[in-house]
């Protein structure tokens, strides 16, 4: 297999590698807070980054020192997302408990938008209480549960990328295309799953209400499966 072949499958691989479970769980349950489409694609993006930083950074240092990764360290590691995963979804299903959550229709300026907005702590009555807002864009935790995804899955990276490379120089090439791949694939994943997440923060509240506890569930189950798979090896 030619090397420019081998970076077109490390891309493929990529994009395959960023639909993996726990990378699912992670990002749906950001996925799952306010926004629209393009806050939303954002955030996957924003994983896709993080992901990509980790791998690179991590894999290189590590090959450039001679290093490996033991099992247990690997273990470790996995294990940590088990915990973040957990962590995830329980925010999700404590938001849901917390805030007051119901849809309006708001303007801003000539353009009007539906969505779903808390009264949380307010004690009111609704026709009485503000509802003018501002949104707000942030993606540093996407980028953050991207970092920790990414220096978890460095062990299986290594191992593959060692045994399709011939060099230090497309060993590092290798990672950045197989990075650059989990962008594509994450930001593409986003954009699918957008129009299915908005719509149910756009309908009734008991659809957008059960989307994201069966969302937060999900995150639950997977990450306390990792944790207990990952535990035992430590």
């Amino acid at each position: 297999m030619t090397y420019s072949a081998i970076l077109s499958l490390a891309f493929v691989i990529g994009m395959g590698h960023a639909l993996e479970t726990d990378h699912l769980a992670a990002v749906s349950n950001m996925l799952a807070q306010k926004g629209n489409r393009r806050a939303l694609i954002a955030r996957g993006a924003f994983w896709g980054l993080g992901h990509t930083l980790a791998l690179f950074g991590f894999c290189a240092v590590v090959l450039l020192l001679g290093l490996t990764i033991s099992g247990r360290v690997q273990a470790g590691l996995e294990f940590m997302v088990g915990v973040m995963i957990v962590a995830l979804g329980s925010q999700t299903l404590w938001r849901l408990h917390r805030d007051r959550v119901h849809i309006h229709v708001h303007e801003h300026g000539d353009r009007k938008h539906m969505h779903a907005h808390s009264h949380k702590g307010e004690t009111l009555p609704h026709e009485e209480t503000r509802h003018d807002h501002v949104h707000r864009r942030t993606n540093a935790k996407a980028l953050g549960v991207g970092l920790v995804h990414g220096v978890a899955g460095s062990g299986a990276l290594l191992v593959l990328t060692v045994s399709a490379t011939q060099s230090l120089g497309q060993a590092l090439a290798y990672f950045a295309v197989f990075g650059l791949g989990s962008m594509a694939g994450m930001a593409a994943l986003s954009a699918v799953v957008s129009f299915p997440l908005l719509l149910a923060q756009r309908g009734a509240n008991w659809l957008r209400t059960g989307t994201s506890a069966a969302i937060g569930i999900a995150a639950l189950w997977i990450g306390a499966a990792i944790i207990i798979e990952n535990g035992t090896a430590l």
